[in-house]
């Protein structure tokens, strides 16, 4: 299996890294179309090879490692692909990605979603195994061909990843509350903290809470501006009703009503039962 990955930053450095140890691989070349990318790529040894967008339509597989918005145009360049040819795009959102799909090429698509990432990003955040034992969301895979459905599978079988399976507009919701709002409150968490304290009390006294919260705040503008333009409605209900939680608590809070601040405390702790 002949494999091309466009883009080669995190998601896509690192899948070429854990692809290059599979046996039933042949090659993995990359696409990207900064050129400081390209020359790192290739001295990280994240793939043998540069291509050109020409060139790697021959391959058997291609992923789609790049902001939501670029997967988007890249599809409208994939029309004349061979009929085996599968393209697995990496993208934090789906319905509006699956919508664009040209029709000639639909039966080439699939929607894949890795639950995995780091705050990172650029072909040096890549990491070998970053993709082993998490979740990938496989969305409206009815409408993948038969061969490509089988090829994505094996694929992700062999990264060890768990498959789960539903429709965009229910990924999109989901991943709006789990994943694209806390990107929100963590950048707004840095900006607040920025707009009002100097460096030297924020190196001073920033421990691990305030570390961990924040974390998210130094993921890639360009691929969070585009999730959040695609998922807006999705994200725009998210921060809503985080709004709502925080202004009763903060209402507690100011009226000093304890119990309730401890009650809604303990059930906030239920969630990592779930996590485990």
């Amino acid at each position: 299996m002949n494999i091309a990955i466009i883009g080669l930053g995190l998601m896509g450095g690192s899948l070429a890294l854990s692809l290059k140890t599979k046996d039933y691989v042949t090659s993995v070349v990359g696409y990207d179309h900064n050129e400081k990318h390209k020359i790192e790529a290739i001295k990280l040894g994240l793939v043998e090879k540069i291509v050109t967008f020409k060139e790697l339509k021959k391959c058997d597989v291609i992923f789609l490692a790049i902001p939501v918005n670029g997967i988007i145009a890249s599809l409208k360049e994939l029309i004349d692909i061979p009929d085996n040819t599968t393209i697995i795009d990496l993208g934090s959102t789906k319905e509006k990605i699956i919508a664009s799909v040209p029709e000639s090429i639909r039966k080439n698509f699939v929607a894949a979603h890795p639950m995995t990432g780091t705050e990172n990003f650029g072909p040096s955040a890549a990491i070998e195994g970053l993709y082993d034992d998490k979740v990938v969301v496989l969305c409206n895979l009815e409408d993948s061909g038969e061969h490509q459905r089988a090829v994505a599978k094996k694929i992700f079988k062999s990264l060890r990843m768990k498959k789960y399976f539903m429709k965009a507009q229910e990924h999109d919701s989901h991943a709006a509350f789990i994943s694209h709002m806390p990107h929100v409150i963590s950048y707004s968490i840095a900006n607040t903290v920025m707009k009002r304290e100097n460096k030297t009390n924020i190196l001073a006294l920033a421990a691990g809470g305030f570390r961990s919260m924040s974390r998210l705040a130094k993921s890639s503008p360009d691929m969070w501006e585009d999730v959040f333009k695609q998922n807006k409605t999705n994200v725009l209900q998210a921060i809503t009703l985080f709004e709502t939680e925080l202004t009763s608590l903060k209402k507690y809070i100011e009226n000093d009503e304890w119990d309730k601040i401890r009650q809604e405390m303990t059930d906030a702790n239920k969630l990592h039962n779930i996590l485990k």
